[in-house]
């Protein structure tokens, strides 16, 4: 049994996430917790609200609300649509708790000591009508490179070109919307990651079984331009983490707070430590999974995100660590993907574009979409919703082929043997070909799980279901009944294991499916399969089920043709 943790990108707090955001990490994420704890191992599965930064302070200004009140109630809102979705964290914490302020000033304490903090003087916008700095996200103003009238301070929403506040015609103020502004000198804290570079790239380079997807990012910020490049940790904001050396003020930096990019990822270990008090267990319960002197140089550490965070995870978040001098566990390997698009344009929420989590629960249960989103996964490249698609890959892979054979089963049982697994007969040839496919498939299932290939692992998953319908098929019960009701016993047998067996492997997909195969066979035995024959033997003769429900409903023409139109927004 190996000791597995499991962080993803915490989802920023302004707002509802998409079903982009959804499978760029926290999805996946879940898929391989619920895999790697069916296999036995040790899992601890971590994720949080991402709460400080300019963009939280701006929604909560909108909602007209204190920020800490805000985020309160967005926390909430996430935790209730992760359940929805049925993500499995063992903690969903909050980036503003009280163990991240302290971790994060514990770690910048450090960086100091081991002078790997600079004070840089910069010149900034100060507002006289708002009477504070504007960090990047307050400002806005014309694009020079587009001429977008809305471009923000540090990138332009409509030609997405990166920006300083300084690049911006006709600036003003985000929050008031005065141009009455001055670049005034103020000081902040850089992480001199520069004198860390050496050590990053030998890292990097000996993580020689990434996702080329995570390497060429990293490679890329590592290298490009001038090369490694300092990094700001601190913004003039009133909402974040103040800035302290550890247990002590620092001097000149009183008002300022750390950077949300500084503080979010080491969230990830102040996540653990909110685990462990929220259980009332002592500190070395979540240092044995980040401290490598605690036992943590054992624990096996993925983290699952889109590639836009992929900089952060692979320079900012290990220069903390290394910096600190401390032995805090890295991570080993970085799952990272692609965008996933919205039929023909790009999700949006300013223009309601696209299917957003609440409304994907609103319309269907969580495992319709669990299904088509990990199927389509963004692995290799972009990919793209489209109604079309997600209804064609519900009704054939869902309802056709798992729901189907499941009700065939079920139903030809109850009809000719009653409601419990039938005695008699003996494995015919058709069984010995099954098992024979199942072994190879299922292994192979297993291969592509344990490399993290999520979309090889779901035609895999449906390959398996598609062998029970075709054994269905070619040993025909129903015929065989009419001549040798045992023979035809045997097979339905063999059937019902199969219902029990799919259970099993399909649980890490589709959660809510395989929970309701395991009632209905009247088991809670969620064994992964050794040997297939012995697996398709678990349920005894003379075991009682039910017949279930139609698994899956089909999506109606109607239907999609409805949700295509509501979902797709306005058209400026």
């Amino acid at each position: 049994m190996a000791r597995i943790l499991i962080t993803s990108a915490i989802p920023y707090i302004n707002g509802i996430k998409h079903l982009g955001n959804l499978v760029g990490s926290q999805l996946p994420a879940d898929l391989f917790a619920r895999y790697f704890r069916a296999r036995g191992h040790e899992v601890l599965f971590l994720c949080a609200t991402d709460e400080h930064g300019t963009p939280a302070e701006l929604a909560a200004a909108k909602a007209g609300k204190p920020v800490e009140v805000y985020c309160a109630e967005m926390w909430a809102v996430q935790k209730r649509l992760s359940d929805g979705f049925r993500l499995s964290f063992d903690h969903f914490g909050r980036s503003s708790s009280p163990q991240n302020h302290r971790l994060t000033q514990h770690f910048a304490g450090r960086l100091a000591a081991n002078g790997l903090i600079a004070e840089v003087t910069e010149r900034q916008f100060f507002s006289k009508a708002d009477n504070r700095f504007l960090p990047d996200r307050y400002i806005e103003g014309t694009c020079p490179n587009c001429g977008y009238e809305r471009a923000r301070g540090d990138q332009c929403e409509n030609c997405t070109k990166q920006l300083d506040p300084t690049d911006l015609i006709n600036p003003r103020s985000a929050i008031s919307g005065s141009t009455d502004l001055e670049l005034r000198e103020t000081k902040h804290l850089y992480l001199r990651q520069s004198a860390l570079r050496d050590r990053l790239e030998a890292w990097i380079d000996s993580k020689t079984d990434w996702p080329v997807l995570t390497t060429s990012i990293a490679k890329k910020w590592l290298n490009d331009g001038e090369g490694l490049k300092d990094r700001g940790i601190t913004r003039d904001l009133h909402w974040g983490v103040p800035v302290r050396r550890g247990d002590e003020p620092w001097p000149g930096m009183e008002g300022k707070v750390f950077y949300v990019w500084f503080d979010a990822p080491i969230e990830y270990i102040a996540c653990a430590k909110e685990w462990a008090d929220a259980r009332g267990l002592p500190d070395a319960a979540w240092e044995r999974w980040w401290r490598e002197d605690k036992g943590a140089a054992d624990v096996r550490y993925i983290q699952f995100m889109g590639k836009d965070n992929v900089p952060f995870h692979t320079i900012s978040f290990p220069a903390t660590i290394m910096g600190s001098g401390e032995p805090w566990k890295l991570v080993d390997y970085i799952k990272s993907f692609n965008y996933l698009n919205y039929d023909g344009g790009q999700f949006s929420t300013s223009q309601g574009r696209g299917v957003f989590m609440d409304q994907a629960l609103s319309i269907l249960p969580a495992d319709y979409w669990r299904w088509w989103l990990l199927s389509h996964a963004p692995e290799n490249s972009d990919s793209e919703f489209t109604w079309e698609n997600f209804q064609a890959s519900v009704n054939k892979d869902l309802a056709d082929v798992l729901g189907n054979f499941v009700s065939r089963v079920t139903k030809f049982c109850r009809a000719k043997f009653g409601e419990t697994v039938p005695e008699g007969g003996e494995a015919d040839a058709h069984a010995a070909a099954l098992v024979a496919e199942l072994e190879t498939r299922v292994r192979a299932y297993e291969g592509h799980m344990e490399a993290m290939e999520v979309r090889k692992a779901a035609a895999e998953l449906r390959a398996i279901w598609v062998a029970g319908n075709e054994y269905l098929q070619s040993a025909a019960p129903w015929a065989v009944h009419k001549e040798d009701p045992a023979r035809a016993a045997a097979m339905v047998r063999l059937g019902l294991n199969l219902v029990r067996l799919y259970a099993v492997l399909s649980e890490p997909f589709i959660p809510d499916a395989a929970a309701a195969m395991l009632a209905a066979m009247g088991t809670s035995d969620r064994a992964w399969p050794g040997p297939i024959g012995e697996a398709l033997a678990v349920l005894p003769p003379g075991h009682a089920f039910t017949t279930p429900d139609v698994l899956f409903k089909k999506i109606a023409d109607e239907e999609r043709e409805d949700w295509a139109r509501r979902f797709a927004g306005r058209r400026d």
